[in-house]
């Protein structure tokens, strides 16, 4: 058995272990206020082009296969899916204490993703914890909105949108009706690209180095009119490299930074336009899609990817029981010289779709969908698909 799956099964039997030590509380846990939640989701979809096979029940950009043969995911065109990785459970409590109320969330999901891709298999989403004005734990980042996520069904959603659950440190000074300012120390990683040096020292071996936390801050204005977010992000982004010829070892780091502008606007009734524009250098990881942090110029020396990523999504309430959502979202690297032709440069998204709500739990949907993939060399590949998802809230 190899590691990845002993990891898998120690992880899985923990998670079990902690639901059923939840089902034998003692009497004294009945003044914790406890909240279960979750869905299951079916989705059945046809996916008219092709991505690659791990990420066939979503359509994220990147894994749109380009230059084929020889690209993973290429194939005569046409597959149908149906995938119920989106299930979820979670639950919260409140813990009163002499000095305040323990707010915690422990959230999971049946996406696997990094070796897990392709499985379903549980997934960490939340295990956060909060006690007056501070946070500790697993949950979105400072740096994103999760209110400017459409009102959709595809699983990974809008390339151009910050979105990264993060573990971190968090202090929250401001938090009233009107006004929200945050701030917090998050856990470092780096996409390294090497670009062309394998090239000219084909000994080198190039990692991201991870030496100092991300420094995130958020300050957000709540309004009848809708909801304004200003967010902003200072890191170190760093790599290390071992030469094993010389074995010789080398490192270094670039600043990385970003400012992302984001918001709702509500307009008739229960409708919203969403909105999002982001810039940065160092901070594709933070992106729901969108490339490498540190890349080799001209000169084969690291430096920071430019990056820009943008969102625009209506969400339509046509009466109380049915909706559309349609919008497009874009990620767009400026690519450093020393990068290799086929690396990443340019993601696009949109959807549209109708949702229908029969009772208060449940619902269904068809979502048409499509993207782009563009890389640095100007090759480029699509994928077009229709999705029809089932879903029963508890």
């Amino acid at each position: 058995m190899d590691t990845a799956n002993k990891f898998t099964q120690a992880r899985n039997r923990i998670i079990a272990g902690a639901l059923l030590a939840l089902t034998a509380l003692p009497a004294s846990a009945q003044e914790i206020d406890f909240d279960f939640y979750g869905y299951i989701m079916l989705d059945a979809i046809y996916d008219f082009d092709r991505v690659a096979p791990d990420w066939n029940d979503t359509l994220r950009p990147s894994q749109i296969p380009v230059n084929c043969p020889g690209d993973a995911g290429c194939g005569s065109d046409g597959e149908t899916i149906f995938s119920v990785r989106q299930t979820r459970f979670g639950m919260r409590a409140g813990i009163p204490t002499d000095i305040g109320e323990i707010k915690t969330q422990l959230e999971f999901e049946l996406y696997g993703v990094g070796p897990d891709a392709g499985k379903v298999t549980p997934r960490l989403r939340h295990a956060w914890a909060e006690l007056n004005q501070f946070g500790a734990g697993q949950t979105n980042s400072v740096f994103m909105n999760p209110d400017v996520f459409p009102n959709s069904i595809d699983y990974w959603g809008p390339p151009g949108m910050i979105f990264f659950r993060n573990v971190q440190l968090r202090w929250t000074p401001l938090n009233t009706d009107d006004q929200r300012f945050a701030i917090a120390l998050e856990s470092p990683s780096a996409g390294v690209d090497s670009g062309k040096v394998p090239d000219i020292a084909p000994g080198l071996n190039v990692r991201g180095k991870d030496e100092l936390p991300d420094l995130t801050a958020q300050w957000r204005l709540q309004k009848d009119w809708g909801h304004f977010q200003a967010a902003g992000i200072l890191r170190q982004v760093g790599y290390e490299a071992l030469d094993d010829e010389t074995e010789e070892n080398f490192s270094g780091d670039e600043l990385g930074y970003g400012l992302n502008l984001s918001g709702a606007v509500n307009t008739v009734g229960r409708d919203q336009v969403l909105w999002q524009i982001v810039y940065g250098r160092g901070i594709a990881n933070y992106f729901n899609d969108g490339g490498v942090d540190l890349a080799p110029d001209a000169q084969l020396q690291a430096t920071a990817v430019p990056i820009v990523g943008w969102l625009l999504f209506y969400n339509r309430w046509w009466s109380e029981r049915w909706s559309s959502s349609i919008g497009w979202s874009s990620a767009d690297l400026d690519n450093a010289d020393g990068q290799r032709p086929e690396a990443f440069d340019k993601s696009n998204y949109g959807l549209v779709n109708l949702l229908h709500y029969p009772t208060e739990r449940v619902m269904v949907g068809a979502e048409f969908l499509h993207g782009k993939l563009e890389l640095n060399d100007g090759s480029d590949g699509t994928d077009t698909r229709v999705q029809f998802s089932f879903k029963f809230s508890f």
